[in-house]
């Protein structure tokens, strides 16, 4: 998949593209039933595949106020996803305050109709542009008529009567329910990052524990049965996301205890996979209950990750 960083990129080789605009977090399982119609589309019509995305999320730039802002998918694993689906190119806009001022019929007629001179454009239900959002479906369909190009809006898909979205994958996870977010998103969540020293309370207690930073959405407090990957070796795990009420913690924290491994991995990326909640955290009376319920939630990890072969 080509993927260009700015809108001078675009050359003439994809003048008469099927293409696509929106922010896509998430990849979900609606985002994905539009991205294969546009790379089918392409296909059948032997004509490029376009994505228009942006970076970094508009939210962040439009509402400033409202941090932090986590992702589902950071901008290289959500192209990691697009070029899988049969995508051909991918445009990434930076997004500015000053971008934001662009009217949906600046970005029209500049970008679809000058540049790109698209054939057909697949919309989502409730997706709009541009300054004030008048880029909707409605107003592409009379920009289509004048510019010469089809539009298509595809419907919003559901799952047990709630609608697929960003926002209700967001609201599963901060929820702890990750087995109804893996069903939206059509695969386990994941998080990663770097590793990071913590306070080593694991090790003294006999269970280490690597302590991990990443920008995305954090599944809610609770402890959770995860697959961990590091440097391309899988892991089986257990995983405690929030303050150690044991010990007095006032810091979230991500603690993950990966089963009979004892390797260093301070400093490494660790991609991890939430497969199933256990349970919420709680306070034990001392660091011996809290070891005996460690013990009880790796024998019920085990028995859970026994069907994933490593």
């Amino acid at each position: 998949m080509d993927i260009l960083r700015n809108i001078e990129e675009i050359t003439a080789a994809l003048q008469g593209c099927i293409v696509t605009i929106g922010n896509y977090d998430g990849i979900h399982i609606g985002h994905q039933e539009i991205l294969r119609r546009v790379a089918t589309e392409a296909q059948n019509q032997n004509r490029k595949s376009v994505v228009i995305t942006f970076e970094p999320h508009p939210q962040k730039v439009i509402h400033p106020e409202r941090r932090p802002f986590y992702l589902l998918t950071p901008l290289e694993e959500k192209l990691g996803f697009l070029e899988s689906l049969g995508i051909n190119t991918t445009i990434v806009i930076t997004f500015t305050p000053e971008f934001a001022e662009i009217t949906a019929e600046q970005f029209v007629h500049t970008i679809l109709g000058d540049k790109l001179r698209i054939k057909k454009i697949f919309i989502g239900y409730d997706y709009a542009f541009g300054k004030n959002k008048a880029g909707n479906a409605e107003y592409l369909r009379e920009a289509g008529a004048r510019l010469g190009f089809e539009v298509e809006e595809i419907g919003p898909v559901k799952m047990e009567g709630i609608i697929v979205s960003s926002t209700n994958i967001r609201l599963a996870l901060l929820d702890g329910k990750i087995k109804r977010a893996a069903k939206m998103l059509d695969r386990s969540y994941n998080v990663s990052g770097t590793v990071v020293k913590g306070h080593r309370r694991g090790t003294t207690i006999g269970f280490p524990t690597a302590n991990i930073k990443s920008d995305k959405v954090i599944p809610g407090v609770g402890v959770y049965v995860i697959i961990a990957e590091i440097e391309g070796t899988k892991h089986q795990g257990v995983l405690n996301i929030g303050f150690n009420p044991t010990f007095g913690n006032d810091e979230l924290s991500i603690e993950v205890h990966l089963l009979d491994f004892h390797g260093d991995i301070y400093g490494k990326f660790i991609n991890i996979h939430f497969i199933e909640r256990l349970r919420d955290e709680k306070k034990f009376e001392s660091p011996e209950k809290l070891v005996e319920q460690i013990g009880h939630d790796i024998e019920r990890a085990k028995a859970i990750l026994a069907p994933y072969v490593m």
